[in-house]
């Protein structure tokens, strides 16, 4: 079973790389595939320049998509939205095949330093993302990030949340089999 993942962000500190980077702890005997929005570094999307064609970054998303069985992200929230990286990923990657995410199924997440853990861009991720493919099978929203989550162990130290995203990826991990 081949499992990407990727977090909504292109940041070095990313706290949501790093709730995917517990989560992929768990997925250990399957072959894990750990994107970087960095390596798709493209103009910002436009009418215009989509007239002159699509950059390859978009193509390789979509590829590393498709050659997956199952999709575990994170996403990161800025103003109440999408990161600036991810929108233009996904635009690209949309005008090129609108079911960006190939119905795999997929384990969404997201978390914040703020006590509601990116739940907006959670809201906006769950009504849309479907309808581009992707076959949500759980979500987890991770509050407070900075309390609630030790880096340096890449370990959650809040027992109710642990507890809950810990039944949410057996749950999602039956439903691979």
């Amino acid at each position: 079973m081949k499992i990407l993942a990727f977090a909504g962000s292109s940041s070095s500190t990313s706290r949501n790389k790093e709730l995917v980077k517990y989560v992929l702890k768990r997925f250990t005997e399957h072959d894990i595939n750990l994107l970087d929005l960095k390596d798709f570094d493209m103009p910002i999307f436009s009418v215009d320049r989509e007239k002159d064609g699509y950059p390859q970054e978009a193509y390789q998303f979509l590829t590393a998509i498709e050659e997956c069985d199952a999709i575990i992200c994170s996403m990161a929230e800025h103003n109440r939205s999408y990161t600036a990286a991810f929108k233009n990923v996904f635009d690209w990657a949309s005008r090129i095949n609108v079911k960006v995410f190939h119905d795999k199924q997929m384990l969404l997440m997201s978390t914040s330093p703020g006590g509601y853990g990116g739940g907006n861009v959670m809201a906006t991720a769950h009504k849309f993302f479907p309808q581009f493919g992707a076959d949500i099978r759980d979500t987890f929203s991770l509050p407070k990030f900075i309390e609630n989550f030790d880096i340096e162990n890449t370990e959650i130290l809040n027992a109710e949340f642990k507890a809950e995203l810990d039944q949410k990826i057996s749950d999602f991990k039956k439903g691979l089999s």
